[in-house]
């Protein structure tokens, strides 16, 4: 058979000029496998009281207004998405985030682990802790939001949910989650592209009392580089979104102020049912313990894991430095990226 007649290789193209076909086009979802992510929250949420503090299902509809915006927040049967429930969106907009520091391509449909998700916002990883999960996704997807917050420079008044949708695959039987699968709102996506976000301490995931989860958002969004913040007891009541009484609430409040748990911030009283919230200024050396690493170990760090929190993989290190038992170390700096290195 002659070149002439001979038929066409299978998958060519036969355009006669132009690209080639793209045969394998960029995936329409994004893969959650970045170890370490430092953990981002979104600053529309942070600022407006969305998410429900009770630990008992709120079916109660919520309506604010602050400096022009509007937030109506209506509840499935399930209840209002809670501050808790909020931990898989955090974990969500934290791999985006560092994705896209790291030059790759995102998709506000993601494919993660459940146990990946457990760990990383320090949940139970028991059979309770993947039920758990599941009811978590429901009044996430459940939860409907009008608003005409801003987000990526754009004021959209429109309604949505706080997941578009979610997906678990398991083992049949009653096995452990296999992979999940969930797709943000657009307004959420939107945020991450704009990269409208806030790095969170990790202690954040280990507040157990949703008020001071909520504080603490308030207090690093208000901060931001600022010293403190001074806010009138009314006006915090009313931006953390919380139900209880003015009086109950402020003997909350003084409650937190003596146990000191909020991480980096503290709260004070002040006359005029005033309160202030500081930003803790701790030198860095004053809390790291362990072998000293310079700035070059943490750059080469950065490169060796995009994305990463180095700070948490260098707290880890030292961690496994002491449980070792202390070893000699000749080249600190070339230990750290030694045991990076090896993590991947």
């Amino acid at each position: 058979m002659s070149a002439a007649t001979q038929p066409p290789a299978q998958g060519a193209d036969h355009s006669g000029g132009g690209l080639l076909p793209d045969r394998h086009p960029t995936a329409d979802f994004f893969v959650c496998d970045i170890f370490d992510a430092a953990p981002k929250d979104d600053l529309g949420s942070m600022e407006h009281p969305i998410f429900s503090l009770s630990t008992r299902p709120d079916r109660r509809l919520l309506s604010y207004a602050h400096n022009g915006t509007q937030i109506d927040v209506i509840p499935s049967v399930k209840g209002r998405a809670t501050i808790h429930d909020k931990d898989i969106l955090i974990y969500c907009v934290s791999q985006l985030m560092a994705a896209l520091n790291a030059g790759r391509e995102v998709s506000r449909t993601l494919q993660l682990k459940a146990h990946d998700l457990l760990v990383a916002t320090n949940r139970d990883t028991s059979g309770d802790g993947y039920t758990r999960l599941k009811d978590a996704f429901e009044r996430l997807a459940g939860t409907r939001i009008t608003t005409n917050m801003t987000t990526g420079g754009l004021e959209t008044t429109r309604g949505f949910g706080l997941i578009e949708s979610w997906e678990i695959v398991r083992r049949s039987r009653g096995g452990r989650m296999i992979s999940v699968t969930v797709t943000l709102s657009e307004w959420l996506f939107r945020a991450v592209l704009a990269k409208s976000v806030l790095t969170l301490s990790r202690d954040y995931f280990r507040l157990r009392k949703p008020l001071e989860r909520r504080l603490y958002e308030l207090a690093r969004k208000h901060c931001g580089k600022q010293a403190s913040w001074q806010v009138s007891v009314g006006t915090l009541h009313k931006k953390s979104g919380s139900a209880a009484p003015l009086r109950v609430f402020r003997a909350a409040l003084r409650k937190m102020i003596a146990e000191a748990t909020l991480p980096d911030y503290t709260l004070r009283e002040l006359p005029g049912d005033l309160i202030v919230i500081e930003r803790l200024r701790v030198p860095r050396t004053a809390t790291t313990t362990g072998p000293h690493l310079s700035e070059d170990a943490f750059e080469a760090a950065r490169a060796l894991r995009p994305g990463a929190d180095v700070h948490a993989l260098a707290a880890r290190w030292r961690g496994w430095w002491e449980e070792t038992g202390r070893p000699r170390l000749g080249n600190a700096d070339a230990a750290f990226l030694g045991w990076v290195k090896a993590q991947r």
